[in-house]
This record gives C-alpha cells, sequence and structure tokens, in this order.
C-alpha cells in the first residue's frame, strides 16, 4: 500500500486551515455530535494517534479509544494542525508503515488497513470541515476510489459499520464519485452549514 498518496489528503485539509473563522468553531457540522471546534479537536488527536500507528509506537495517543473532542481548540491549532497533518503524511509515507500491525483508537489491525482508516479519517473528516465552514473540498480520483473501495465492503453489514458509521445514505443516481464515497459514510452529501 505504499503507493497510497497520503500528502495529496493532508495537503487538501491544510488548505481548508485558514478558511475556518473563529466564529464558526461553535457551528454545526454532518457529524451531528460535533461542533467545528470538536472536528478540529477530533483532527488534532486523530493526528497523534495515527502519526504513533505508523511509527508502531504504543502510548497514550494510540492505545485508548478517542473521547468526546474538547468544544474550543488550543489558541494556536491553526499551524498545529497543519503541522500535525504534514507528519502524519509523511509518517504513512514510509514503507514500513505499512508492514505488520499498527493500533490507534485502542484497536490493532494490520498496518495496511490501519493506514486507509487513517487516510479515510483524514478525507471524510476533511469533508465535513469544508462542508461546515462553506469552502470548496475536492479529493483526488485516486483516494476516491481507494476509499470507496473500502469503506464500501461493509455496506450491508451494520454490524460491522457500529460506532464507525451511519447507514449508507441514499445518494441520488447522478451523484459525483467524491458524494458517493460521501453517502457510504452515512453522511448527506448535499449537507451544508
Amino acid at each position: 500500500m505504499t503507493d497510497v498518496d497520503f500528502k495529496i489528503v493532508s495537503d487538501r485539509v491544510i488548505d481548508l486551515i485558514d478558511g475556518v473563522k473563529d466564529e464558526q468553531l461553535t457551528d454545526p457540522t454532518p457529524c451531528e455530535e460535533y461542533t467545528v471546534g470538536q472536528i478540529v479537536n477530533h483532527f488534532l488527536g486523530l493526528c497523534l494517534a495515527f502519526t504513533a500507528a505508523a511509527r508502531g509506537e504504543r502510548g497514550p495517543h494510540n492505545d485508548v479509544p478517542p473521547g468526546v473532542p474538547a468544544a474550543t481548540p488550543p489558541q494556536d491549532w491553526r499551524p498545529l494542525l497543519a503541522e500535525r497533518l504534514r507528519t502524519l503524511a509523511d509518517a504513512w509515507a514510509e514503507p514500513s508503515a505499512w508492514e505488520g500491525e499498527a493500533t490507534a483508537g485502542g484497536v490493532t489491525f494490520a498496518a495496511s488497513i490501519m493506514g486507509l482508516v487513517a487516510l479515510n479519517e483524514v478525507a471524510v473528516h476533511g469533508w465535513d470541515l469544508a462542508a461546515s465552514t462553506a469552502q470548496p473540498y475536492e479529493l483526488d480520483p485516486a483516494t476516491i476510489g481507494l476509499l470507496t473501495a473500502f469503506v464500501g465492503q461493509d455496506a450491508d453489514d451494520q454490524a460491522a459499520r457500529e460506532g464507525i458509521y451511519a447507514p449508507p445514505f441514499d445518494a441520488p443516481e447522478d451523484a459525483s464519485p467524491q458524494d458517493r464515497l460521501i453517502a457510504l459514510t452515512g453522511r448527506n452529501p448535499a449537507w451544508r452549514r
């Protein structure tokens, strides 16, 4: 799986950071239980967890399930998130990151699966952040195809999706590939702030 270009996706999210206004941090997002500020804090945490996973590390960032994120991000969240996203992409650029097993969120998977979980988290929460702050967001076709196959493999098995995704949203016939991916994660691709 070393042909996965994590940097493309992390750069898409980094491009959104300066477009998030302070007054938007309390706004709702497509993740009904999270505000924009909570999505930001979730990003800050998942970057640490999945970076540790890529490096084969164990510790407080990845040995326990994530809790409910705080509503208010730290004051320096913009440069901090950009730095953590770059570090995450660099960690998964190492071929060794995709070998053996990896742990994040208190769960251990084959590293090749964990890398896709991490990529999906960044890509889809990037869409959440863009949709909730009215910013454009377009994933590259290769990432969309890879994640659609990954997320879609359990689309009909809600027990396997429990705690991860809501049931797939019915996308219209003419939905774009990206909208189909978003719908597979249980989100309405037409959601707008």
